[in-house]
């Protein structure tokens, strides 16, 4: 995966200049839908938000689509150590890396971007510089007075903070009572010590001094008859009485206050038995709609890379044979709507002569075909008899198709062995036609596509060509030498015979990748061409002429798969992709030169 930046979720990945993490590109396999599985994409992480494009190329087009990191939920996949899925509300994205540690890159890249995208993380904090903490404390500071008044404070919250105030009012009550009570007293005081000094008057009168502040007694001293205040101004209000009026009031409003606090209560409990109620019709119906939904997905919807095949998959072996058969029947109903509007033009082939076909010289894969083909010669026309275990289990004419049973590591590895026999055809030409790569998407419909990596010799290339999907199944793809020959007869009364033998190989232009499972085959196309002689001096024609054919496949799917559906589509697509075959070469000969 080519990448503009790492990212590892360190302060090595802030740009100090913007305070934003770094962009990060790369290309990711996306999950597109179950016709077409995974495909590559190129993926863009900037600004809190993940975008993906077709290819590098079409960044200028704009992207196919973006998610928003800010509410993101990113999670690694159980199993797969490649994938990982970022899902939002409903809209979930399935990606995979071309490594584990690629994976963890950008997850860790994800989570950077997605706490940078609030004001909850320290750089956040260290971009929008200390006036937002400052404004926050002096608006703090400045409503600590008003607290009381602000939304959002649960009702008990305000309860407590009532009977706090109703406290500190009885405490301020009390004080004041005291207060008022000690004036009263004070007054009281006054007027009985006037009284005296007006009794002593009447009976030893003294002299007054002008200002008429004080007396002068006997003894030549003075006294202080008055305190400064007017007594006539504080004979003119009633402590005591004014005290038991304030009183009386504050506990008026006390009582109505305790009132209003068992109102609050009792309504409070009102309200929260309802909520609960609420809550529990919520919980019942959010019980109702996951079960239903789960059922819903169990029952008629596999959309995502969780119910393709695979031994962790969520669909089981009854409905992935189900659907593996219906996606069958689909491509058999579309093949034969194809084949009914195609017009079919007859092109004259010209086929090189036996002996370009005898070797493919000194190549490096020499030695490899040419030991396939001595091991296919060997077996592969030996009955099927003896320990093979071979079990037929088609027979329609005179094609019979047969099995053996095997697996490795979970995996069915079922050779299979099919003979046929087809009249007025040459094993040169049915070996050709199956050979010959210009007429191969006339015949054969399992094919999305292929090309020819590397031509060895001319009778010898290197093909790779991915397959049709079939869901649940994952798509597959095959990279295979496909070499064919004619066997020289060590017997005048031999048949001719032709081979055309593909095996798999390894080469670099072909690498295998995340969009299919790599399949291993070893496949065998051996012809016999029997003559009957004419009667007469009559010259030979196709009536005289069959071709017996041993059709030999030796198949690693490569990938996970229930045993009971490998072995069903084989049974069934087998017979057909022969009858296919052989219908299409009696096609093209007819009417042409026989070719020996």
């Amino acid at each position: 995966m080519s990448e503009k930046s790492s990212s590892s979720g360190s302060d090595e990945d802030v740009d100090p200049e913007s305070g934003q993490p770094v962009e990060l590109g790369g290309i990711l396999s996306k999950w597109t839908n179950y016709i077409h599985g995974w495909q590559d994409r190129w993926v863009v992480l900037k600004n809190n938000t993940l975008s993906y494009y077709k290819s590098e190329d079409e960044r200028e087009y704009g992207c196919r689509g973006s998610l928003c990191l800010s509410k993101a939920v990113i999670t690694p996949h159980e199993f797969d150590e490649c994938r990982f899925d970022i899902s939002v509300n409903d809209s979930v994205w399935y990606l995979r890396a071309e490594d584990p540690e690629h994976r963890l890159q950008w997850i860790e890249s994800i989570e950077l971007h997605k706490a940078e995208s609030g004001y909850g993380s320290e750089t956040s904090l260290r971009r929008h510089g200390s006036m937002l903490s400052l404004t926050s404390a002096a608006s703090a500071l400045s409503a600590t007075s008003t607290s009381s008044f602000k939304k959002g404070h649960r009702l008990r919250e305000k309860l407590a903070e009532m009977e706090t105030f109703r406290d500190i009012l009885c405490r301020q009550v009390d004080t004041l009572q005291k207060y008022f009570d000690s004036c009263a007293d004070v007054v009281s005081k006054d007027e009985f010590q006037r009284d005296r000094v007006e009794e002593d008057e009447d009976d030893f009168p003294t002299t007054t001094r002008p200002d008429g502040e004080y007396n002068h007694n006997n003894n030549g001293s003075k006294e202080k008859l008055f305190p400064p205040a007017s007594p006539k101004g504080i004979n003119g209000i009633d402590f005591k009485g004014e005290a038991i009026t304030f009183k009386a009031t504050t506990a008026g409003i006390l009582s109505t206050l305790s009132h209003c606090i068992e109102l609050m209560v009792k309504r409070e409990d009102s309200w929260q038995k309802r909520l609960d109620k609420e809550l529990e019709k919520r919980r019942r119906v959010e019980d109702a709609y996951k079960s239903a939904m789960h059922e819903l997905k169990k029952k008629s919807h596999y959309g995502g890379p969780d119910y393709e095949e695979g031994p962790n998959s969520l669909i089981n072996e009854d409905e992935f044979f189900d659907a593996v058969e219906a996606a069958l029947d689909r491509q058999d109903k579309i093949e034969e709507q194809c084949q009914s509007e195609k017009v079919r033009i007859s092109q004259s082939s010209s086929v090189t002569s036996g002996d370009a076909y005898s070797t493919i010289g000194t190549h490096r894969l020499a030695n490899k075909v040419e030991e396939m083909v001595q091991n296919h010669m060997t077996y592969s026309l030996q009955d099927v008899g003896g320990d093979a275990n071979w079990q037929l289990v088609i027979e329609e004419g005179e094609m019979k198709v047969y099995r053996r049973e095997v697996e490795e590591n979970g995996i069915v590895l079922d050779p299979l062995k099919a003979t046929h026999c087809v009249k007025g055809v040459t094993g040169h030409e049915v070996c050709h036609y199956f050979w010959d790569t210009d007429v191969r998407m006339d015949w054969e419909t399992t094919i999305e596509n292929f090309n020819v990596v590397e031509k060895l010799s001319d009778n010898a290339i290197i093909v790779y060509q991915t397959h049709k999907r079939v869901w649940p199944a994952s798509q597959r793809d095959v990279l295979y030498l496909s070499a064919i020959r004619k066997i020289m007869a060590t017997n005048e009364n031999d048949p001719d015979t032709w081979l055309v033998c593909n095996f798999s190989v390894d080469h670099n232009n072909a690498l295998p990748t995340n969009r299919c499972v790599r399949a291993k085959i070893n496949v065998a196309m051996i012809c016999q061409t029997l003559v009957s002689p004419p009667e007469g001096d009559k010259e030979i024609s196709r009536d005289n002429i069959l071709c017996k054919i041993t059709y030999v496949a030796n198949v690693n799917p490569g990938g996970w798969a229930p045993a009971s559906v490998l072995r069903a589509v084989a049974k069934r697509e087998y017979p057909k992709f022969l009858k296919r075959f052989t219908s299409y070469v009696q096609e093209k000969t007819a009417g042409k030169p026989i070719l020996f």
